[in-house]
């Protein structure tokens, strides 16, 4: 008797525990940034796989390369690289809101950056003159909380670090909201972000960092961030970076 009574009593325990965790797993994330990109038909694949279709180079001359894609994956070898000028990528689309799924890896010391509100501009030297960007990096060369992966970069902080080593692939889930003002990261599976999109806390965030030094080159313009509306971008470096999944949604 005693033996079924344990039996039951733990069993119960073990139900109970099940039910807890997944109830904790289901809170993790508010239910408006879980992104599932397999359960929406609306949901566009932004990477084709054995064309670069639907991207450019940066202010494209003909003369810039160093990004191929093979089997749905799309990377940039900075040792292939040729060309004068920024050999990021940008979509050839413009967006405005909208929640984006992407996949990333690094090779060691390497870095990268996923910027939205990109205006392609003569006088925009860079996608980073006029876009926010989210950081990309491999953890084992941080360059402080900042800039850590994740990061709205220069401005915000992940509230953890999560990322996988350099060589493992990595997920963002990223909401760029302009109808409720609200940007959120969510870094495989956890959400280390969230941010105003434009008003005074925004200006505020923007002020002290380089992004606002107006009287400076590249950044004469003084017009990061402003655009609601623009071009997605995903940044060269030295090393190898690859991304593989892109998918967007737009709200």
């Amino acid at each position: 008797m005693k033996t079924k009574f344990y039996f039951l009593f733990f069993l119960t325990f073990f139900i109970i525990s099940c039910n807890n965790s997944q109830k904790k797993l289901a809170n993790k994330i508010p239910m408006e940034h879980l992104i599932d990109p397999s359960n929406d038909n609306q949901w566009v694949s932004l990477i084709n796989p054995d064309t670069m279709e639907g991207w450019h180079y940066y202010q494209d001359n003909g003369q810039k390369s160093g990004w191929d894609i093979e089997n749905g994956v799309l990377t940039f070898t900075s040792a292939n690289a040729k060309g004068k000028g920024d050999k990021s990528l940008v979509s050839d689309k413009e967006y405005t809101s909208f929640k984006i799924h992407l996949e990333w890896k690094v090779s060691p010391k390497s870095n990268s950056g996923f910027f939205w509100g990109v205006k392609e501009d003569m006088k925009y030297e860079y996608p980073f003159v006029t876009g926010p960007e989210i950081q990309i990096l491999d953890p084992e060369n941080p360059d402080g909380p900042l800039t850590q992966a994740g990061a709205l970069y220069g401005m915000v902080a992940p509230s953890k670090w999560v990322t996988k080593p350099a060589g493992e692939w990595n997920t963002y889930d990223i909401t760029i909201d302009h109808n409720t003002n609200k940007g959120v990261v969510v870094h495989n599976g956890e959400e280390i972000v969230n941010f105003p999109l434009s008003g005074e806390v925004w200006d505020a965030m923007v002020a002290p960092t380089k992004f606002n030094r107006c009287d400076e080159k590249p950044w004469q313009n003084c017009d990061f961030g402003k655009f609601k509306t623009g071009r997605i971008s995903i940044q060269d470096h030295p090393g190898v970076i690859s991304f593989r999944n892109i998918k967007i949604l737009e709200l």
